[in-house]
């Protein structure tokens, strides 16, 4: 029986890492391991790692325009959507809030010089004020946007021309149709990358443990341990007791009653593939208006992302700090701006997360070999980030759905 692709890229991880550890440690001095293996493990975690970024670009503006084009009718829905549009929105703010509260305090990856393990002139880092931000999200040249990578262009873009398709109705139904297909083809293309995943990752953290000292090694642990009990937190804690507060319902059973949701997006690390588990919880066992679910579950497959602005926010810190270029208090509006809407834009696919790093990464001018860092140790973040996405719209929805019973009371 052949072993699922968590299984494959767990493996690939530990090995990638002990084998390169040993090189490290025990091999130091002969140049075949030490230069030559490293250097073609190197080359080949670079070449998985540039697959990924080329899918950023289309898979963003499609999916962004498909998701638009796919939302119903929002005069018919009326105080619904605008209830959940604004949960959803709130959720992201309060997660990248804490996260950021969290990232300052503890300050991950401070004290560590990785700078040394790669060969590039680390700048320093720029990040535009908010202002400038803002004005900048809408591009003199939209062919310049796609060719720069300008993320927060693209998705200006996407909402824009998404927006006028839906609201021409079936004048465009050849168009929408046929970006539907093109999402199709984008999330088959993340299929196929993520097949490699194993290979990749093995080699990353083979180029991870042949050069990382035992003090960076302990920084990174630090890391994962920082977003694992955030994400925890924010799965355990902050949404059963959000649900509890707001419809009455028990911490515990709410807890109960989305395990079964938290273990297949554990196993499945993708939001979309997790729809049909998530409408099943919310209304065969929380008893959700199944009208109610329809609207709220793939708007927040698409755009409900605290888990993913946990991890992303955690992530640009370490990594600014480890490489020696920490954010200055005047450049922190125009990240937290930035990672609002990477996290709205990173899609319900396995490693969107870790995409949206990379892009971040590369706006703010850091170092991007220090995406290698990000993406060795993804696969165990982002099983974590998904259950904390899917629980939240389990949990969003459901508050939503208590305050209509309210309203058709009262009306």
């Amino acid at each position: 029986m052949m072993k699922s692709l968590s299984t494959k890229i767990f493996i690939g991880l530990f090995m990638g890492f002990i084998l390169g550890s040993a090189v490290q440690y025990l091999l130091a001095d002969i140049a075949f391991f030490s230069d030559n293996l490293v250097s073609f493990f190197s080359g080949i975690g670079t070449m998985f790692v540039n697959m990924i970024m080329m899918l950023v670009v289309p898979l963003v503006f499609v999916s962004i325009v498909c998701g638009v084009c796919e939302l119903p009718d929002l005069k018919s829905f009326g105080r619904l959507g605008g209830k959940t549009f604004g949960f959803y929105i709130v959720n992201t703010i309060i997660a990248i809030s804490a996260a950021l509260t969290v990232a300052l305090i503890l300050q991950p990856g401070k004290g560590v010089d990785m700078s040394s393990s790669t060969d590039v002139a680390i700048t320093a880092t720029e990040l535009p004020n908010l202002m400038t931000l803002l004005i900048n999200i809408v591009p003199r040249n939209p062919v310049q946007a796609f060719y720069d990578g300008n993320m927060l262009q693209i998705i200006f873009m996407a909402l824009l021309f998404g927006g006028v398709m839906k609201s021409m109705g079936s004048h465009v139904q050849g168009v929408v149709h046929g970006f539907q297909s093109v999402n199709k083809i984008m999330m088959k293309l993340i299929t196929v990358v993520m097949t490699l995943a194993p290979y990749g990752v093995f080699a990353l953290m083979f180029k991870l443990g042949a050069t990382l000292d035992s003090e960076a090694f302990g920084s990174v642990l630090s890391y994962i341990a920082i977003i694992l009990v955030m994400l925890n937190l924010w799965l355990f804690v902050v949404y059963p007791f959000a649900v509890k507060l707001f419809t009455g319902l028990p911490a515990s059973v709410f807890r109960e009653k989305t395990r079964e949701q938290v273990l297949f997006s554990l196993s499945t690390a993708s939001s979309n593939a997790t729809i049909p588990v998530t409408m099943r919880t919310l209304t065969e066992k929380l008893g959700v208006n199944k009208a109610v679910a329809g609207f709220g579950v793939p708007l927040g497959a698409t755009m409900n992302m605290g888990g993913v602005s946990i991890y992303i926010t955690i992530a640009i810190f370490f990594v600014a700090n480890a490489f020696g270029m920490p954010f200055t208090a005047e450049q922190i509006p125009a990240l937290i701006f930035s990672i609002f809407l990477l996290s709205v834009g990173a899609g319900g696919v396995p490693g969107g997360g870790m995409v949206m790093i990379g892009v971040l990464i590369h706006q703010t001018g850091l170092p991007i070999e220090a995406f290698a860092i990000v993406a060795a140790i993804d696969r165990i973040i982002d099983m974590f980030v998904t259950s904390s996405n899917v629980v939240g719209d389990t949990a969003v929805v459901t508050i939503v759905d208590k305050t209509e019973e309210k309203h058709q009371v009262e009306g």
